[in-house]
């Protein structure tokens, strides 16, 4: 059975976030009680003939271990989520295809992410054995983490310093270091539910 989706009243946004997607056809809406909380709910919406109806959620998520940073102030190593809205790059996963329909990359054991702003790599996905890194990538070959996840496209001018490695990926068990991140299963769901013809965005912050 698919998820049961729940329209608002003719004229409302079922969660006042969505007012800041733009044109986008679907979108997710990641939100924490206040600055410095890990906790968070993550519910997803697609846009109707009818308005935004819900897709999937609320589910149970957590974000940094730092909580969100106020926009704008989102850091390298501040073990804090960025706010603000964004699209999504590509997907990935140790574990195969799950049947998304935006691009999909395997991790292998030499895959890394180039956490080092003094990198003219930072930010971005490398095969190790094949480019220089820099100081202490970060692993890709996560196999709970990132059976699964999806790149959320913050900091895309790799700037460095304001924040590498936003993933939307599987919970571990505790809070992220400045990811979001659910269940697996529920992961899937939303993963293969993102359709890139409609110009998904996350929606993250404080509510």
């Amino acid at each position: 059975m698919g998820p049961v989706t729940t329209a608002a009243p003719a004229g409302a946004l079922p969660a006042p976030e969505l007012a800041r997607v733009g044109s986008a056809g679907q979108a997710i809406v990641v939100t924490a009680p206040g600055y410095g909380a890990n906790t968070a709910t993550l519910t997803a919406y697609d846009r109707t003939a009818d308005g935004w109806q819900k897709a999937h959620g609320p589910y149970s998520a957590r974000v940094g271990y730092n909580g969100f940073a106020p926009p704008d102030e989102k850091r390298e190593g501040d073990g804090r989520t960025p706010s603000g809205v964004y699209g999504f790059d590509f997907l990935f996963g140790v574990s195969a295809n799950p049947g998304v329909k935006f691009p999909y990359r395997e991790i292998t054991q030499s895959i890394v992410w180039v956490d080092d702003p003094k990198s003219p790599l930072y930010n971005q996905w490398v095969n190790k054995d094949q480019q220089d890194p820099g100081a202490e990538p970060e692993p890709m070959y996560q196999p709970i983490a990132y059976e699964h996840g999806a790149v959320i496209a913050y900091n895309t001018a790799r700037t460095p310093g304001l924040g590498s490695a936003i993933f939307l990926h599987a919970q571990v068990g505790g809070p992220t270091a400045g990811c979001v991140s659910i269940p697996v299963a529920q992961l899937v769901e939303v993963l293969r539910w993102l359709d890139p013809a409609k110009s998904p965005r996350i929606i993250m912050g404080v509510a």
